[in-house]
């Protein structure tokens, strides 16, 4: 393609299309899930495969513009203007190994996807809570998944990378590659990643769903959670998250506007077990909702049934120590119907387990000593700075047992530039190699992924 954007400079020659501010289908390419903030590039190049980001990387360089990568669009936290935007929703393509229970996976492959292509060979991949988020910008923020107590984190379980970096290579990376450890963990921050090839776990059923209770036991039900946390298998992952739902049509009369708290819940063992073992928390009293049962794990989607819809939203998380009674009273209080600020989605994550043992030797997922994650979503209609100021306030109740934030759980509201926020999701020795690594393979820090790692 050889045409020309503004400033009269050639755009790159690629097989997928390649669109400025001024063609049509420019707004269909930058749009995402996150309605709330859209990448504002020069350049848009919808990838087809590895040599599209290729040229697309390499165009970026010799304009010296930044560039940003956008599959599903769930996890912006950044909107990147003025740049090059690699949009890799069309690199589709899944390879299952099911004797080596592996998976390689193009950069568009949505979680659904991988779910049922495993499955075919009863095989399960580490994916998140929605069928419809990125495996690969997922997995490469480190990937808390809906059984992550038994299997650890995504990152963990890659086993090869295939990137395009600064200089225009595509580079294969496997563990014990310095490359391999900075791009997991970080977002990518240091490549255009076109595939990766993944573990696979050797889950067929899953024994889960959600028990919803409403507002009068929304603070007993916290409490029980928290409680019965203290002594679960490795083997049963679980959170819990309080709303107000919405007041409109499509929920009965009495759900609209009632504040609740849900209890989600993913076992890999028996039916029978995990009955006897969520008999505490119905115990609890009263569900509005009740759907637990063993199903298929290309039904798991129903344990979290996440919004299908693209709406804008922020969010913040801080990862804690422990959760005391203190801790989980501030942050309901913080949070709650009662709060000042709007709407919130909050809620606990369960952790500990495999996500509390190492990972491969220098992957950027720190934290794993934590025990639980503290979750709020917000939708942002105030001015940035009061979304700002509004998450911050959330968090400030948790500081005494905050060790740190996950990646994945960071959404909308950042500031490419603040170095301090990206310092709370790694340890200093995590970020000074960090900063090392992308001195040496993006010293003009192209890529603007998440939060901004600073080259030396």
């Amino acid at each position: 393609m050889t045409n020309t954007a503004d400033a009269g400079t050639e755009l790159p020659a690629t097989t997928g299309p390649v669109l400025t501010p001024a063609d049509d289908g420019y707004q269909a390419e930058t749009s995402g899930f996150q309605a709330g903030y859209t990448h504002r590039p020069a350049v848009v190049v919808g990838a087809l495969h590895a040599e599209d980001v290729r040229a697309a990387v390499e165009y970026a360089a010799r304009q010296g513009l930044p560039v940003a990568v956008q599959a599903t669009g769930h996890g912006l936290s950044v909107a990147t203007d003025g740049g090059v935007l690699i949009n890799t929703r069309r690199m589709t393509d899944i390879r299952i190994d099911a004797a080596a229970r592996t998976a390689r996976v193009g950069a568009g492959v949505q979680a659904g996807a991988l779910i049922a292509a495993a499955a075919a060979h009863g095989l399960a991949p580490l994916n998140g809570s929605s069928p419809s988020v990125g495996v690969v910008g997922y997995t490469l923020g480190g990937g808390l998944g809906i059984l992550a107590r038994e299997f650890g984190y995504a990152a963990d379980h890659v086993r090869a990378i295939e990137l395009v970096t600064a200089d225009g290579r595509l580079r294969r990376v496997l563990p014990g590659d310095e490359l391999f450890s900075a791009v997991l963990g970080t977002g990518g921050n240091f490549g255009v990643v076109t595939a990766l090839e993944l573990a696979l776990v050797p889950v067929t059923t899953v024994y889960g769903g959600r028990l919803t209770f409403p507002a009068r036991l929304v603070e007993p039900a916290v409490e029980a959670w928290r409680l019965w946390t203290a002594d679960l298998p490795e083997q049963l992952s679980s959170a819990i998250s309080m709303l107000t739902l919405p007041d409109i049509p499509q929920l009965p009369p009495h759900l609209r506007g009632q504040y609740t708290a849900t209890i989600n819940i993913a076992y890999t063992g028996t039916e029978s077990e995990g009955e006897r073992l969520v008999a505490p928390l119905r115990a609890i009293g009263e569900r509005l909702n009740d759907d637990l049962r063993g199903m298929p794990y290309l039904e798991s989607h129903g344990i979290y049934r996440d919004p299908e819809q693209p709406h804008p939203y922020t969010a913040t998380n801080a990862l804690l120590s422990e959760l005391p009674a203190d801790a989980a009273d501030a942050f309901l209080d913080a949070t709650g119907p009662r709060s000042a600020g709007g709407p919130v989605v909050a809620g606990f994550r369960h952790l500990g387990g495999a996500l509390g043992r190492p990972g491969p030797a220098g992957i950027a997922v720190d934290g794993r000593e934590a025990a639980y994650v503290a979750r709020a979503i917000t939708m942002p209609q105030v001015p940035a700075d009061e979304v700002r100021d509004r998450l911050d306030g959330i968090r400030k109740p948790l500081a005494p047992w905050t060790i740190g934030a996950n990646l994945n759980f960071l959404y909308g509201g950042g500031d490419f530039a603040d170095e301090a926020q990206t310092r709370e999701i790694f340890g200093p020795a995590t970020y000074d190699r960090l900063a090392a690594l992308k001195s040496k393979y993006d010293p003009a820090n192209m890529f603007r992924f998440n939060r901004n790692i600073r080259p030396r």
